[in-house]
């Protein structure tokens, strides 16, 4: 039995390596700048921050998205529901973080990993503006 799978796989690899892989699309770069906007945060919270959407700058379908935000001093992202794993890494300044009633302190090189159901946000604290990376999934593009 173990020949035959052996004998298997040694007749089907040469056909496996010669199969062409998908073509991705190339790669793109993007200069925070570019996609700088001033808003206010989202979710229903308080205070103004600015927004750079990286991944928003790559084109569809893509699998995730990657974004900065820095939040003023006293603004916060509202509570709200997600439906996907996400991760906030801090950057820069200090900031609570609450997932499901559950709050942590966060400061530079800490992340909070995010579940899929959670409901979440973040909160500036501190006296300097917090600088997040926000990272999660995107749904993929529907069968047709």
């Amino acid at each position: 039995m173990r020949g035959a799978a052996l004998l298997l796989a040694l007749v089907t690899a040469p056909a496996m390596a010669q199969e062409q892989p998908a073509t991705a699309p190339p790669m793109v770069v993007v200069r925070e700048s570019e996609v700088e906007v001033r808003e206010p945060v989202p979710h229903g919270a308080i205070g103004m921050s600015t927004a750079y959407r990286i991944s928003d700058a790559a084109p569809q379908p893509r699998r995730m998205e990657f974004r900065r935000r820095v939040l003023d001093v006293g603004a916060a992202i509202g509570e709200h529901p997600i439906k996907h794993d996400e991760v906030y890494y801090v950057t820069a300044g200090e900031g609570v973080v609450i997932s499901d009633g559950v709050e942590a302190a966060l400061e530079p090189g800490m992340a909070a990993y995010l579940y899929d159901g959670a409901v979440v946000g973040i909160r500036q604290v501190g006296e300097e503006p917090l600088s997040l990376i926000v990272a999660y999934p995107v749904d993929p593009p529907a069968a047709q």
